[in-house]
């Protein structure tokens, strides 16, 4: 095990499992959005938001996005002299999304400043298992073998403990887990994996692909029994605030859902607070 490592995280997650792993101590540079656990708070910060969308609303947020990516501009500012100066060994990193975290132009554009070339990690999982898959990975690469198994063990424990009593519903539930809200955008990857074997049937979601917009008809033609409001990046009370004008959209009043207060809205929590340890996203909700 190499005590000396020095890691950056671009990416909020891969911090929260860099600590679950015990690398508190090597992780010397992280994102704005990094804030969990408490032992990270005050460590340099290298990645910030291009745009300021704490300002912004979620139609403009969404233009913003599309105008700088067809532009070639990149959503993340890494902060070049702070990296330099912080010297990393790893970079914990992905290239699933471009809008979630630093990508690969942003990363391949950052190596070109340091003297030191760093081992990056690409953390890209589409389902549960190739997180898992991650987390061995990054347990491996530094020196953390051991407890990424008895992480991945744990998460696989919980699993499997939920799927053997959701198997044996007689109804399973229509699901809908709304990822932005404004233009309107469906859940992917991992997530309708997740709704499954919780026991619903998420019908709208792009199970192992990316989230993609879709059109409020195709809501309600689904009607959902059960929403999850989790528009991606934003913390609990933020997802509060947006959520407040979806009784605007056609027929809201009139979805399974909402009529059965089976509306929630959500944040990720911590992978290190779910029961079992494990390492998914376990869900806080605040029903509307």
């Amino acid at each position: 095990m190499n005590s000396t490592q020095r890691i950056v995280s671009f990416l909020p997650s891969a911090t929260e499992i860099a600590c679950a792993l015990g690398l508190s101590e090597q992780l010397v540079g992280i994102t704005h959005e990094c804030d969990y656990p408490p032992d990270v708070l005050g460590k340099p910060v290298v990645v910030r938001n291009a745009l300021p969308i704490e300002t912004m609303s979620q139609n403009e947020v969404d233009l913003a996005v599309s105008s700088r990516m067809s532009e070639g501009q990149s959503l993340y500012l890494v902060d070049e002299t702070l990296l330099r100066e912080l010297a990393p060994d790893l970079i914990l990193t992905q290239d699933l999304c471009q809008v979630c975290a630093p990508s690969g132009n942003e990363v391949s554009q950052a190596l070109t400043l340091l003297e030191k070339k760093p081992e990056i990690l690409w953390l890209t999982p589409k389902t549960l298992q190739e997180i898992a898959t991650n987390v061995r990975d990054l347990g491996i690469a530094t020196g953390r073998r051991d407890e990424a198994e008895r992480l991945i063990a744990s998460g696989n424990e919980r699993l499997t403990k939920i799927e053997a009593v959701t198997k044996t519903l007689e109804h399973r539930p229509r699901v809908f887990c709304m990822e932005w809200l404004d233009p309107v955008y469906c859940s992917g990857h991992w997530v309708p994996e997740m709704v499954r074997i919780a026991g619903g049937v998420e019908g709208l979601g792009q199970q192992g692909s990316e989230s993609i917009r879709i059109q409020w008809e195709d809501v309600l033609q689904w009607q959902p029994e059960v929403m999850i409001i989790t528009p991606c990046g934003y913390d609990l009370e933020k997802t509060i605030e947006v959520s407040g004008g979806l009784s605007r959209y056609p027929g809201w009043s009139e979805l399974p859902a909402v009529r059965e207060a089976q509306v929630m809205r959500l944040m990720p929590t911590r992978i290190s607070h779910g029961p079992g340890q494990g390492w998914w996203m376990a869900p806080s909700c605040w029903p509307t």
